[in-house]
């Protein structure tokens, strides 16, 4: 073995999948230091990343749960107007019915789900491509957007505002940084030497073989060196800054969604529904709760992502969640077909989204227009599915051709065939 492969085989697990992963994360790096070059250190300014993590932290909620819609075959067009849909019933509740912030959000949640379960049950029991059911819902929602707020904006109080425009009190001594901010990275620091050295443990114990000691360093060092900047900027930013509360919720929905995905028996089943429905079914997956399940899922999140933006904003209006879902859609494609080796990952759908993000805000902080902006998005999108097309054609994994295959009019496949086809499908990478 070469010393290039055995440098991937130990940094990366051996895996075109997980070299594609960590090869996303560096093409995201080369971003954002030409970017940083090009806007003479702006882009990594605390005023710049704390603005970067407010603003787009509700699309990468929606990017969450677009991913899982992804993989099990399906697409959802209408989180955008289910979000503005849901930002308006809750600012209405707190408005005219004086509910306090904290029920509404309950509430808020609870419309997400119950139109999830709506558009769930189109999906998953009577049959409904889901493409139809959400481009039905995308207007449906958006006219009761405007119908509820009669087209008008309604502002929502002061407590609200804190999931989308709140940061990180300021508590201790004065340091001259946020404290808590500070101590929120000692813990991903501590968290990341820890995951090492139980990934070390684990497969010591499994009798199986355990990388050098200077390969764990590089996974400790590079990770804990780049968390270690971003506290310090973000803990060093104006006077009543810090990292943002919306930050904050989807980093603890990026940690359990990962852990649903990657550790649980449904989670497995998603990833085993996207590479073959018919044999997931056949092999004891419940076909149908799965679908009902991941369509109302992505209901909750976009209520989520709804209502932080309003929080963000100050008020709700008929414009609100526009273009959202073509964001989140984008976001998954760009970081699925460039660093997943199964139907897509938690983690590469949010590299992938910072991508587009970071992108689109060092476009900006450049003075180009918002015509050339959303030009350029668009190129990097179709060359992010140019390159999952060629994978194909090379025989690698391919996106694409994983969501067509619940729709092929393959041959009817075996029992014993199918429960192998199911437990192939349910090794899928998965998120991580």
């Amino acid at each position: 073995m070469s010393r290039v492969k055995e440098l991937q085989k130990s940094l990366f697990g051996g895996t075109t999948s997980n070299a594609r992963q960590f090869g996303m994360i560096f093409t995201l790096v080369a971003i954002v230091l030409l970017f940083q070059i090009l806007t003479d250190g702006l882009t990594l300014s605390p005023g710049n990343l704390i603005s970067l993590v407010s603003q787009y932290s509700y699309i990468l909620i929606l990017a969450i749960g677009m991913l899982m819609v992804i993989v099990a075959g399906h697409i959802d067009l209408s989180v955008g107007s289910v979000a503005a849909f849901v930002g308006i019933v809750v600012a209405n509740v707190m408005q005219d019915y004086s509910v306090p912030w904290f029920p509404a959000i309950l509430i808020g949640l609870a419309v997400g789900a119950l139109i999830g379960a709506w558009q769930g049950f189109w999906v998953a029991y009577v049959g409904v491509p889901a493409f139809i059911v959400t481009l039905a819902g995308m207007m449906l929602f958006r006219g009761g957007n405007q119908f509820i707020g009669n087209a008008d904006t309604i502002p929502v109080p002061e407590g609200f505002r804190t999931i989308g425009a709140g940061f990180l009190p300021e508590v201790g001594p004065d340091t001259g940084y946020n404290n808590l901010t500070l101590l929120l990275g000692l813990v991903v620091c501590v968290a990341v030497v820890i995951r090492e050295w139980r990934g070390r443990r684990t497969r010591r114990e499994m009798m199986a073989d355990v990388a050098p000691m200077w390969i764990s360093a590089i996974r400790i060092v590079i990770p804990v060196v780049v968390v270690v900047f971003a506290t310090l900027q973000f803990a060093g930013g104006r006077v009543g800054t810090s990292f943002p509360v919306s930050g904050i919720i989807l980093g603890v929905l990026v940690v359990i969604y990962g852990f649903v995905t990657r550790n649980t028996a449904g989670g497995r089943h998603i990833y085993a529904v996207g590479g073959n429905a018919r044999a997931a079914e056949l092999s004891g997956v419940k076909l149908k709760r799965v679908n009902f399940l991941v369509m109302m899922n992505m209901s909750v999140l976009a209520a989520l992502a709804g209502m932080i933006f309003v929080a963000r904003s100050a008020a709700s209006g008929p414009q609100d969640g526009i273009g959202w879902e073509l964001d989140a859609i984008a976001a998954v494609f760009v970081g699925g077909a460039a660093v997943s080796g199964g139907l897509g990952t938690i983690s590469g759908s949010i590299v992938g989204g910072l991508v587009m993000a970071v992108l689109n805000n060092g476009l900006q902080l450049m003075g180009v227009g918002s015509d050339r902006v959303q030009i350029i998005k668009g190129v990097v999108l179709l060359l992010a599915v140019a390159l999952d097309a060629y994978n194909k054609k090379q025989g690698r994994f391919s996106v694409i051709d994983s969501l067509m295959r619940p729709f092929r009019r393959d041959a009817a496949l075996s029992p014993a065939s199918a429960v192998e086809a199911g437990q192939e499908s349910g090794k899928s990478p998965v998120a991580g």
